[in-house]
């Protein structure tokens, strides 16, 4: 909320008037605290809203406050109140002001109606220079070979608010490094500045209460409980909310310089949640996954099996050409050629299986296609392990948005043991396959081989690509746009962020061939026509534009007609 903007929901006697270095600003009277539950906005509340940067090390939003670090001290005043209780005016009409003796940390004291803040005077300038210059007696001087440098508050806040010179001549205390802290993290006890927001995300946030700082004064560190294992599946959200290089990843140690990284915004696909991230990468190749926030999906936060879940994009192995037979050939003659077996298929001898790992945009298309056609369509669950925070029991990124575009069976993968017993008695003789690995579903390679054509689309070789009659190279959502719909049904865009391999190509630019060529109709022409369009034509969808999602979607269980 910007300084003296009131939301409109919020009455004025709602809201409550600070002053921030002299300036008046407005703020509501309740504001969510770390748990989303009404509470008085707090000085360093009301300093975001004017504009005012607060520095800070423990306090974290989603996190309960610690109030450890003392980085946000401040100084304030208060109205004088007279002997009836009353604020006391100036002639103007303006409060007098009771300047208190003493500074208050921001993150932690409430605001009150007619309080002045005021962060930078020659005091709060002093105290910020002494702060920092404790934290810096004993950290050692590793930002050269620190993978925090370029993300590190410590180093930023040393420049903007610390002291030009150290004045610290005795030798430093030294403390464990490379620390294995746990499968994923690894700590380095010198360079932490114990601020514990890990020890309250573990603890408050995951419920596993597995760290705490031990020992005394500057021998004072951070370590794991003794019988406790730092395991759990989001310890690497500490790597982010680390202030400090204490806490590394060992899958992105020393891979590269985060300054030199191009971030994306785009989805995890490891689940139905939807987890919004920012895809790191580099001359084309993903170096890493972070959390994107996002208060209606997952917050700030992110699960390690969905963090880590990237390697794959990579692979040597990927599907790079397009085979028909086994022979490598063009898209100009592959697609054509496809186009008119399906001309010739006879009606109602066709079956299409879509992943539900696909977009909105290309389940929508393959939709398209299966009416022409006169298809059955089904797509295959995934059903796996859920939690209380963000992991969901399934594994498709975009079964809401299979079924909401009629793709999916009821219940989802109950068609595919009808498509065996027909495939066998030969009243399916030509099956699509786009992204889906059909060996693993009770299709063996004698029932494949009973099918007059066989196309599949995917991004990595397997049982099903080896029998295929035609196999199309399809992206990663790394390499390509779109959107989807998480379990919850809200409808999110995610970005391309590196280029796909070899002639591997976003399927929504090889559907759209097939089906002009099947049709003679054109598509729209570029995605978010083609959102647009499946907007007005799927009730679901009803309402919604490519550019109203923004970055962090609209949920179709607000819109008319939504499921």
């Amino acid at each position: 909320m910007s300084a003296n903007v009131v939301p409109r929901e919020v009455a004025a006697s709602d809201t409550l008037t600070v002053t921030v270095n002299g300036r008046a600003v407005t703020v509501p009277r309740l504001l969510p605290d770390w748990q989303g539950h009404p509470a008085t906005p707090t000085m360093l509340q009301a300093c975001a809203a004017a504009g005012v940067t607060v520095p800070h090390y423990c306090y974290h939003h989603r996190l309960p406050i610690a109030g450890n670090c003392r980085m946000c001290l401040v100084e304030y005043g208060l109205p004088a109140l007279g002997p009836d209780r009353q604020p006391l005016k100036n002639p103007d009409g303006s409060f007098i002001i009771n300047r208190s003796p003493r500074p208050a940390i921001a993150c932690a004291t409430p605001v009150a109606p007619g309080m002045e803040i005021y962060t930078e005077t020659p005091t709060v300038k002093a105290m910020r220079e002494s702060v920092l210059e404790f934290l810096l007696v004993n950290h050692p001087l590793d930002c050269p070979i620190c993978d925090q440098a370029g993300e590190c508050k410590l180093q930023e806040y040393s420049v903007e608010y610390g002291r030009a010179a150290s004045r610290f001549v005795e030798t430093k205390v030294h403390k464990p490094k490379q620390v294995d802290l746990g499968p994923r993290i690894m700590l380095d006890d010198e360079r932490c500045i114990l601020c514990s927001r890990c020890i309250r995300f573990t603890r408050d946030l995951v419920g596993d209460d597995a760290l705490g700082i031990v020992n005394r004064g500057s021998y004072s560190t951070l370590s794991a409980y003794p019988g406790r294992a730092f395991d759990n599946n989001y310890t690497l959200n500490t790597v982010d909310i680390c202030p400090v290089g204490a806490l590394t990843s060992k899958d992105f140690r020393f891979q590269m310089r985060v300054w030199f990284l191009k971030e994306t915004k785009s989805l995890c696909t490891s689940c139905g949640t939807g987890c919004n991230i920012l895809i790191g990468s580099r001359e084309n190749v993903v170096y890493r996954y972070t959390p994107r926030e996002n208060d209606a999906v997952n917050r700030s936060w992110l699960c390690d099996f969905g963090r880590l879940n990237y390697k794959w994009i990579g692979r040597a192995d990927r599907l790079k050409e397009v085979r028909v037979r086994g022979q490598t050939v063009t898209w100009a003659r592959a697609l054509p050629e496809i186009a008119d077996r399906l001309k010739a298929a006879a009606p109602g001898h066709v079956a299409l299986i879509a992943s539900a790992r696909l977009s909105n945009e290309e389940l929508y298309l393959l939709r398209k296609l299966a009416q022409h056609i006169g298809a059955v369509t089904d797509t295959v669950p995934r059903a796996g392990d859920s939690d209380r925070l963000l992991v969901h029991a399934d594994k498709n990124p975009n079964s809401t948005g299979a079924r909401v575009l009629g793709l999916a069976a009821d219940p989802a993968g109950s068609n595919l043991p009808v498509f065996t017993e027909r495939i066998r008695a030969g009243t399916i003789t030509s099956l699509l396959v786009f992204g889906e690995d059909l060996t693993r579903h009770d299709f063996d390679a004698e029932t494949l081989g009973r099918l007059d054509l066989l196309v599949v689309s995917d991004i990595l070789p397997n049982e099903t690509t080896a029998h295929a009659h035609y196999v199309l190279p399809g992206c990663a959502h790394a390499e390509k746009r779109g959107s989807f719909t998480n379990v919850r049904g809200r409808v999110q865009r995610f970005f391309k962020a590196v280029e796909p391999p070899g002639d591997a190509r976003p399927e929504v630019e090889f559907l759209s061939e097939i089906w002009e060529r099947l049709t003679g109709k054109p598509t729209p022409a570029g995605l978010e026509a083609l959102f647009n369009q499946m907007a007005a034509e799927v009730p679901a969808f009803q309402g919604l534009t490519w550019a109203a999602l923004g970055d962090t979607g609209r949920d179709l269980a607000s819109l008319p007609h939504a499921m």
